[in-house]
């Protein structure tokens, strides 16, 4: 906006309400104008126009804006009580006044004030010289404690209308009311006075006129020719402005549809599954023996709620055999004694190859490319790196000729899709797949595990239904996503900061 050297003429850049507020300060060029004043002079109802106006009329240099700030006291919401229904130790002490000296005992008192009202009166009112004798309340001065009273009962008065500045009250009483709880409160309120300045005192009144000014350009306006005459609203190009900040998927959810579009273009197609599982399809299935670590308390979130989901039957047996002694896949199994009801027991899923197994079992001569994008739960210790609850990634690929270099194609191809063209495996074991492999991705000059894959082991396949090799893999999401969003610590994925969230990269 203009800044006003010669007045004359620069007061065409003033909006209207910059004008009206200009002429009416104009009527008395000397007086220092409240907020209330120039409400009711400019006949405006709304303390944005004069903040507005203030401050385009600051800007051109026309006025200066000046600010004094004031500590104000006003009711709580137990001071609103005791105006309306008396202070505490002003009600107990009139009672005590309409008692005969016998009568005025604690146990009186405590029949005929709430429990929580009579503890805490009786220690005010021993505070103004009330004493307990053999039982009974007896005051040193009662004209001191009723002239005591009444000096608090007027001030909590003082404030019914509103805020008062606290320079216009007794001190004694803001220090003594400010150490009970509720009574009143304390604030500091900033008050605003608009004054001219040498310059705008200058200005000519008759400039002032308010005007039409036009702020959008219209195709209507542009056929005519009235545009030519019409005065324009002015507008700073340089003048400080929000950044709009407009809706975005969360990072996580965003992660999730660019997985799931690559694994699409890669021909796989998705399915789900129940977070609610049974042991037998969540571990027995997959060949984990019935005592491994993973399988206790300390590891697996069991439910009460329900307590067991019922299996079939067939894969009970089945699952008992393969366990026990291999079945006819050629393994000698686990040699211990399989616990079928072990197997029915309800918990949150640990991983989504659950969905993969079940999805083999329902499907055992159809080939097929599927994946899973789903959340499991596993009772992990908070930090940085691990949650409790956190997404997997989860994939196979069944078909007679499946192998281990088509895994490891997959997987390159993958993370390589994903912005990460340097991959690498590794040996590993896990209980069903044989040979397993660990997934690495080069970051930042660093080889980083991201997840394990494999080839399903005859244990698990075979009582499936399927003779079929079964590439397969489970992908942590949450630590891939601290690489692409460059995140230091995977709690900050579901913090509800929306600023740190709009830092974020968009995916």
């Amino acid at each position: 906006m203009a800044q006003f050297g010669k007045v004359q003429g620069g007061t065409m850049d003033l909006g209207n309400n910059e004008r009206r507020m200009l002429r009416v300060m104009l009527s008395e060029p000397t007086h220092s104008w409240s907020l209330e004043q120039l409400l009711s002079a400019t006949g405006w109802d709304d303390q944005v126009h004069v903040a507005g106006a203030g401050v385009g009329l600051e800007e051109a240099g026309l006025v200066e804006v000046l600010e004094e700030r004031v500590n104000s006291v006003s009711l709580g919401g137990e001071g609103l009580l005791a105006a309306s229904a008396g202070l505490l130790e002003a009600r107990l002490w009139r009672w005590i006044s309409e008692q005969q000296p016998d009568d005025r005992t604690m146990a009186a008192l405590s029949s005929e004030f709430e429990r929580h009202e009579a503890g805490p009166g009786v220690g005010l009112l021993k505070a103004l010289g009330i004493r307990l004798e053999a039982g009974s309340m007896v005051a040193e001065n009662e004209d001191s404690v009723t002239s005591a009273i009444e000096q608090r009962s007027a001030f909590i008065g003082s404030l019914v209308a509103g805020p008062v500045g606290q320079s216009e009250l007794d001190s004694d009483m803001v220090s003594h009311f400010t150490s009970r709880k509720g009574l009143i409160v304390l604030e500091e309120r900033v008050s605003r006075n608009w004054a001219l300045t040498e310059v705008g005192s200058s200005v000519d009144v008759s400039t002032l006129k308010e005007v039409d000014l036009i702020g959008d350009v219209t195709p209507e306006m542009l056929q005519g020719e009235d545009w030519r005459d019409a005065i324009f609203k002015p507008f700073d190009v340089n003048a400080p402005a929000p950044t709009p900040s407009g809706g975005r998927p969360h990072p996580m959810q965003a992660l999730i549809e660019m997985i799931r579009s690559v694994f699409l273009e890669m021909g796989f197609s998705e399915i789900e599954g129940d977070f609610v599982q049974s042991a037998g399809w969540n571990m027995d299935s997959l060949f984990i023996p019935q005592s491994h670590p993973a399988r206790t308390m300390q590891d697996t979130f069991y439910l009460s709620e329900p307590e067991k989901v019922e299996v079939e039957q067939e894969y009970l047996d089945l699952w008992a055999r393969v366990h026990e002694h291999g079945h006819d896949t050629g393994s000698r199994g686990w040699g211990v004694t399989f616990d079928q009801e072990e197997a029915k027991k309800a918990l949150l899923r640990t991983h989504t190859t659950v969905n993969t197994v079940r999805h083999i079992a329902e499907n055992p001569h159809e080939p097929c490319r599927v994946f899973g994008i789903g959340r499991v739960f596993r009772q992990e210790s908070i930090d940085r790196t691990h949650l409790p609850e956190f997404y997997q990634i989860e994939g196979i690929i069944h078909e007679s000729e499946a192998n281990l270099p088509m895994l490891i194609s997959t997987l390159k191809t993958f993370y390589s899709k994903m912005g990460f063209p340097d991959v690498r495996v590794r040996p590993a074991y896990f209980p069903y797949t044989e040979p397993s492999v660990e997934v690495d991705v080069m970051w930042r000059g660093k080889w980083l595990e991201l997840g394990g894959s494999g080839i399903f082991r005859p244990e698990v396949t075979e009582p499936l239904g399927t003779e079929w090799p079964v590439c397969a893999w489970g992908l942590g999401l949450e630590r891939l996503a601290m690489l692409i969003l460059d995140l230091d610590d995977i709690r900050e994925l579901y913090q509800p900061d929306l600023e740190r969230l709009r830092r974020m990269p968009i995916l």
